[in-house]
């Protein structure tokens, strides 16, 4: 009885498996291990080089970068009108340089570390209107 069994496992299973995969030949390795993207050097052929979007809209900038704390008041971050009067008592140069070189809970650039000077103005302006 046990080589009945045995001989019908054996059976089974070579009824079921299924032929030798070769599709992981050297090409199709090759091209799966392809970097996603490129890198552009200035001077290269049949490349095209990315366009500059130009500066970020305050708009744009706050909902990348300043809504996570800003919008919902996180780490006492300003986010009403009442919330902005002590601060803006202190006049502009004194909220963008907090803003740019960070204060208290406020990170520097509040996090958007690729935003120029006057894009983090252009936020403070859109937030505190």
């Amino acid at each position: 009885m046990k080589k009945l069994s045995a001989a019908l496992l054996l059976l089974s299973t070579a009824a079921i498996a299924q032929p030798f995969d070769n599709s992981l030949t050297e090409e199709a390795i090759k091209k799966r291990l392809e970097p996603v993207g490129s890198v552009y050097l200035a001077g290269a052929e049949d490349t095209a080089a990315a366009a500059p979007t130009g500066p970020r809209t305050g708009e744009q900038v706050y909902q990348a970068s300043c809504f996570a704390c800003h919008g919902t008041g996180a780490l006492g971050a300003p986010k009403t009108a009442d919330d902005w009067a002590p601060r803006l008592a202190k006049g502009n140069d004194v909220l963008l340089d907090h803003a740019i070189n960070g204060f208290n809970a406020m990170p520097p650039r509040g996090t958007c570390m690729d935003c120029s000077d006057d894009e983090i103005a252009a936020a403070i302006d859109f937030m505190i209107k």
